[in-house]
Formats: structure tokens, sequence, C-alpha cells
């Protein structure tokens, strides 16, 4: 299972991206979801969504981040508005599997997202 991220890159605070992920390698996810790590700290969940519907998102960015997924495309997207310093860092694609054996899950490669001031 390979899944590949884009969409990061560089913006002005208050500014807006939108992440796009997609699996290949796989016939079905049942979750999508997305995590951040920034310099020096721990990776952090940012949001997921599953693939028979309902997503989270984290508290701390519910009022300007947005995802969605196109289950048939494999592919989930996170709409980032409002942009802050505080969100620079890499940003990982997590895809789940749920099977008798339990959850597997697969990381992407990140994306960096940087918000100048």
């Amino acid at each position: 299972v390979q899944l590949q991220a884009s969409g990061g890159g560089l913006v002005e605070a208050g500014g807006s991206l939108r992440l796009s992920c997609q699996a290949s390698g796989v016939n079905f996810l049942n979750s999508m979801g997305w995590y951040r790590q920034a310099p020096g700290s721990q990776r952090e969940f940012v949001a997921s969504r599953l693939s028979a519907g309902g997503s989270n998102v984290a508290e701390f960015v519910r009022d300007r981040f947005t995802i969605s997924m196109d289950v048939a495309k494999k592919t989930v997207y996170l709409q980032m508005n409002n942009l802050q310093p505080e969100d620079t860092g890499v940003y990982y694609c997590q895809g789940g599997r749920n099977s008798a054996r339990g959850w597997t899950y697969y990381w992407g490669q990140g994306t960096l997202v940087t918000v100048s001031s």
C-alpha cells in the first residue's frame, strides 16, 4: 500500500492550502486521515474520515480545516483555511484498513506546510 500526499507549500498567514493524498496498491481503505509533526514536536492527529461516512477533526483546527474523501478514488483531502505559523509542519497521510485481524494502518511520506508570519 502506498499513500502519495501532495499540496504542501509555503503560504502567508491567513492563506489557504489544500492537501491531497491518494492510496494505491489496495482495493479499499476503511479510513483515511491526516497527522502533522512540527519541528521538535511529536506527531499529532489532525483529522480523519471513514469511508462509510463520519469524520473527526482535532479541536484546535476544527474551525479552519475540513476533511473530505473520495472513496472511489481512494483519495482524502484536507482543506486548510486561515493558516497560522503554528500550523507549520510535515503533514502525513494515514490510511486504515479493518479486517478480521483488526486495524492495519499505512503512512505516506508527508508533505511540508510552511506558514510565514
